[in-house]
């Protein structure tokens, strides 16, 4: 009797137990409050695939990245020793309530790759490595230990006496010497800078009549000018075309030197070097527009001629594998060089062998086999950086952990996203959780449950509408769900073209010799698989008059600058925004001079008095708003400064108003609110009006002028930079993917901008994978067939009607699937 009593409690506790078990198959998120989210509670089931959705700035990033990953991480770190968390990226708990069930998890996002000239795609893989174990254990001849072929390694020797401090103190006498692959010209860059002289100073005339003419070096400053005219090593009053062969070499080339202004210590160093530390070591991109166009002007990017572009010293070159040294190995197509790999037949380097040609063959299987190992990694856009970073976790035997996508197919042609897809759902097949945040349906399509966001953008987002399966989400009513099977149409008519340009022998990367015609006054769309040459066509050919803007495919630089050249091209690439935790919207896009102006003119004081980084910063916190602690190596701590209560400015500024606004009520308003200030009445300001009418075009009335840049998503900072630049003056507009972090229901609206744009005189050429925009140009240029070597050749020339009809490209198929043809 009392046994069946036993059993039965034990079946009711195993019931019990099973539940508890049961109650883990979910992270559970409660009351996350980071960024724009309001009180979000959702549970996310673990082991499926989980895409959030919502319009650009609703909240997704700030929920799976900035609560979920952010939190994981955190603890992870928080079970190493202080000591080694004190070398680690300190992180703060992310406002959220409750948050259970985390595992491990592992963020593959956008981040560009470090553009630093000496990582590529080799290194920054581990694929290099293991090439050069290889190379330094079957080349021949043999040339020494694995870091003789490394372009990173510089060849280093030494002599001499060493003393060692411990028992018997004695001195040694000690010989060292370590044989490194760098080449000394270049220092392992691949190119070597040459300065024009001439760009720095004018050398008719003296120092001391104001010889220089680099930006910002005026003549009573201190620490540039003064320093070189009164050192005593120069003549101030001699013409720099007299000066003596010593002078000369002083004035470009000397080491610092210490030396006494007028009482005060100083350093004196040659104008090269000074040059180098103060503009080229920055990167382009962060630099002032004056600034950049300078450094253009003075500063010629020529490839090495002592190792041809490859980095590595002639030894290195000389050991080769079958006739193939580490240099040729690295400059092949991947895919070729996964061949070169599996043909090799050694025994004694077997494991290695096996493990260099799985990790090459994820390249090929992620769709890049067509980079090269030597590939900059800072040239890489953000889809491709995000590709490379997936291939480590490809083969990865581990499971349960949670992987986080930041939008996978950007940057990917339509056949491509199929083959991301698969990936995705392997990665859910190990019993993984994948997280994805997504906005192309054709991904959302594959999710196991679907969480959207919104309902609108910035303050009018963040709460959770809508939490199901793909098929209740199309019911659902949420901007997501009506906007889910939206398929732009072709257009019945195209424009006619005003005119073309024409491109003729285009070789870069890997083109094959093209000619092709843009033609001008329409909207012209330049498509094809990633990998197809699209980029290296358009910002290849049209990058000289737009200060090197690389693209997607990084032809000419870290995926893009934006610049306007003599030939009137303005160029807008997907290049990271740069800004600290003070820069917004306002600096950005210079809407706050003429407001700091009006505010000026009406108060009668200095417009520096209102600028938080200037005179009319707060005292206690810098301007800054918030006062940070730093606490060594655990997460530091921002509290809202006491005295300016996070307004950032002086209490006496905040006396002084404009429209019966102070200037932290006008930097606490949105672009539409602004735009109605501005616009009218006693603040009436035409320059600002024009600025906020541009970022209320590209869709970002809701934006805050004053919050900071550091808060905003991928598809705000693209449009912030396409309102900025809708102000150059040029004819001709390069937009590169303008469709990367947008909404299926901002797309439209891109349309609609694209197409004024083309109405008011302007050329409108697109780099684009996205059915909708190529269902919506007047002329389409299809590059193809295929990717690296495969590709390089137009596959079509004409409008999107004959592309469907055709179906000859892999683009026309898809296109004609996606407009239903």
């Amino acid at each position: 009797m009392s046994r069946n009593t036993g059993t039965d409690a034990r079946a009711e506790s195993g019931t019990d137990a099973r539940h508890v078990v049961g109650s883990h198959g979910v992270i559970r998120v409660h009351g996350a409050r980071v960024n724009n989210l309001k009180d979000v509670s959702v549970e996310i089931p673990k082991r499926q695939l989980t895409v959030f959705t919502g319009v650009s700035g609703s909240g997704k990033s700030s929920l799976v990245f900035g609560t979920v990953a952010a939190e994981s991480q955190r603890l992870i770190n928080e079970t190493y020793s202080t000591f080694v968390q004190g070398f680690m990226p300190t992180q703060a708990r992310p406002e959220v309530d409750v948050l259970e069930g985390l595992t491990t998890a592992i963020i593959v996002d956008q981040q560009r790759m470090g553009s630093d000239p000496r990582s590529t795609v080799g290194t920054a893989t581990d694929a290099n490595a293991m090439l050069r174990i290889l190379f330094s254990r079957i080349g021949t001849p043999h040339i020494g230990s694995p870091g003789a072929f490394a372009f990173n390694v510089a060849s280093v020797r030494a002599s001499g006496a060493i003393t060692v401090e411990r028992g018997n103190r004695k001195t040694v006498k000690a010989t060292f010497n370590r044989t490194g692959g760098m080449c000394t010209r270049c220092e392992g860059r691949g190119s070597v800078s040459d300065i024009d002289l001439a760009q720095l100073y004018d050398d008719t005339k003296s120092l001391a009549e104001g010889a220089f003419t680099i930006p910002g070096w005026k003549s009573d400053s201190f620490f540039t000018v003064r320093v070189y005219a009164e050192s005593g090593l120069l003549d101030p009053h001699k013409p720099i075309a007299k000066f003596t062969k010593k002078e000369m070499r002083d004035f470009l080339y000397r080491e610092p030197t210490k030396v006494k202004v007028e009482g005060v210590n100083l350093t004196f160093e040659g104008l090269i070097p000074k040059i180098q530390k103060s503009f080229l070591s920055k990167d382009r991109e962060a630099m002032q527009p004056h600034i950049r166009d300078f450094v253009d002007r003075a500063v010629t990017f020529t490839t090495c001629p002592e190792c041809d572009g490859t980095r590595l010293s002639e030894e290195a070159r000389s050991s080769k594998i079958e006739g193939i040294s580490i240099a040729d190995a690295c400059a092949m197509q991947i895919s070729d060089l996964a061949e070169w790999v599996r043909a090799l037949d050694e025994p004694s380097v077997a494991p290695l062998l096996e493990s260099l040609g799985g990790t090459l063959d994820s390249f090929v299987e992620i769709g890049l086999g067509y980079l090269g190992l030597d590939r900059a990694s800072g040239t890489l856009s953000g889809g491709e950086a995000q590709r490379v970073k997936m291939i480590r976790h490809l083969g990865s035997s581990l499971t349960d952990v949670t992987y986080v996508f930041d939008e996978p197919t950007i940057g990917l042609h339509p056949h491509d996203i199929s083959r991301m897809n698969d990936l995705l759902l392997r990665l859910r097949d190990k019993g993984n959780t994948v997280l994805v945040v997504e906005h192309k349906p054709e991904t959302i399509a594959i999710a196991d449950h679907v969480v959207d966001l919104g309902p609108g953008a910035g303050s009018e987002g963040g709460t959770v509408c809508f939490e199901g399966t793909v098929d209740g989400l199309r019911g659902a009513g949420t901007v997501t769900g009506r906007h889910f099977d939206d398929r732009a149409v072709l257009k019945e008519t195209v424009r006619k073209p005003t005119g073309a340009l024409e491109i003729r022998g285009a070789t870069t990367h890997n083109l094959r010799s093209v000619d092709v015609d843009i033609p001008l006054g329409v909207l012209t769309v330049v498509t094809g698989v990633a990998g197809s040459g699209k980029s290296s066509l358009v910002h290849g050919s049209l990058g000289n008059g737009t200060g090197g803007a690389g693209g997607a495919g990084g032809a000419g630089g870290a995926g893009g600058s934006a610049g306007t050249g003599d030939s009137g091209v303005v160029s807008v690439g997907q290049g990271a925004i740069r800004g600290s935790r003070r820069s917004n919207p306002a600096t950005y896009t210079g809407l706050l001079d003429p407001i700091r102006k009006a505010f000026a003119k009406a108060n009668g004081v200095k417009p520096a008095l209102f600028s938080a980084n200037s005179e009319g910063a707060c005292p206690n916190c810098n301007g800054a708003g918030v006062v940070y602690t730093d606490l060594g190596m655990m997460a530091g701590v921002s509290t809202v400064c006491e005295e300016c209560e996070g307004k950032r400015f002086q209490a006496a500024v905040l006396d002084h108003h404009l429209g019966g606004r102070d200037i932290s009520e006008v930097l606490a308003m949105s672009v539409a609110e602004a735009e109605e200030f501005f616009g009218s009445g006693e603040a009436h300001t035409p320059a600002a009006h024009r600025v906020l009418g541009r970022l209320d075009d590209v869709g970002l009335g809701y934006l805050t002028i004053g919050q900071p840049l550091t808060t905003l998503s991928g598809g705000e900072r693209q449009r912030l930079k396409l309102a900025t630049h809708m102000a150059d003056k040029g004819g001709v507009y390069v937009l590169d993917e303008p469709t990367a972090g947008l909404h299926l229901a901002d797309v439209e609206q891109l349309l609609g901008l694209l197409d004024r744009l083309v109405e008011s005189g302007k050329s409108v050429i697109v780099v684009e994978h996205h059915q909708a925009v190529m269902a919506h140009a007047d002329w389409i240029i299809d590059l193809g067939p295929g990717a690296g070597h495969d590709g390089g050749r137009i596959v079509f020339e004409g409008t999107p009607a004959d592309l469907v009809a055709d179906r000859s490209t892999l683009t026309g198929e898809h296109l004609a699937a996606y407009v239903g043809a």
